[in-house]
Formats: C-alpha cells, structure tokens, sequence
C-alpha cells in the first residue's frame, strides 16, 4: 500500500465512523485528511523525482565509464603491462613513467606552485599581485576588481583597499 493509499485509507475510516462534517470535530479530522493527502501527494512527486534523478545519474556514470575506457590507454606507452600493474604508483618497481608523472604533480601541489600562465587560463588583461600586510599572503586580482577599490584578504579576512585617486595625474 503506497502513503497515498494510506492516506486515502484513513480518510475513509474517518468518513465511516460517521463523524459530522460541519461538527469541530469533524472540521478538524476534514482537515488534517486534507493535509495528510496533500503531504502524501507530495511525497510521492518527491520520491518519483529521486528515482529519475538516480536513474539520470546511473546513466551519467555509464557514459563516464565508457568514455574512461575509450580513453585510459592513450597515455599509456605502447609495451605497458596491464597485468603487471598494481595501480599503485608509490611502491611501483615498472619502468612505465607515469610514477615519475605522479611524483611530480604531488610535488607541484605539496609546494602549492601555481605555473598556469595567462596564456592557458584563457585571461588576457593586466593582474596585479600584492602582498597582505595583516599575514604576508600573496593576493592575484585583475583590473575590474582594482576598479572596485577594496579586497578581503583570503586567508585572513583583512580589507586591502586601493587608492586610485594619484592614477590619473
């Protein structure tokens, strides 16, 4: 029996019991069947769009899957040894390259060195770098947020305001 059956179902019982529609107490059961079918109904649409949206995000996940396999091997040199590999970089002893790769980009990240230049980022306009005065970090912002006159440190939260008033002389 689904929650609106049920909801259903206990409306008739209140009906059956013959209970006065227009008595106070027959107003408040009326209404609280009313409610309990609207939130039923609604309940319902709720658990209908959860299934749609887990089968839309199975299907999602198949079509990664798929084009994962297209692509995995791409990489990879032509005698690399499928079987051989633990996937395990770390405490790999194959000669294939991609644990010096992995060492390298855990390096980069462990450094927090940034090197995408504004050429790849697709940016073309001026940057400007400032230090905080507050805790030292190094702040990267363009010219639109120059214009706006200010900037909140992102590690600690101080207000850096820009003074653009001597620019013109």
């Amino acid at each position: 029996m689904t929650i609106v059956e049920k909801a259903a179902y206990l409306k008739g019982l209140c009906e059956g019991l013959g209970v006065d529609p227009d008595s106070r107490d027959g107003k408040l059961w009326g209404a609280l069947n009313e409610l309990l079918s609207d939130m039923a109904h609604e309940i319902e649409d709720l658990q209908s769009g959860a299934l749609d949206f887990a089968d839309t995000l199975d299907e999602i996940g198949d079509e990664l899957s798929y084009l994962e396999e297209l692509t995995c091997d791409l990489d990879r040199p032509e005698d690399f040894d499928d079987e051989a590999c633990s996937g395990d970089c770390g405490s790999c002893e194959l000669d294939c390259g991609f644990a010096d790769e992995d060492d390298e980009d855990e390096d980069d990240a462990e450094e927090g060195e940034d090197e995408e230049d504004d050429e790849e980022s697709g940016y073309d306009g001026v940057l400007y770098d400032v230090k905080c005065p507050v805790c030292g970090e190094e702040i990267t912002f363009d010219e639109d947020t120059l214009e706006l006159g200010s900037i909140d440190c992102p590690k600690c939260g101080e207000t850096l305001e820009f003074d653009l008033s001597g620019e013109d002389k």
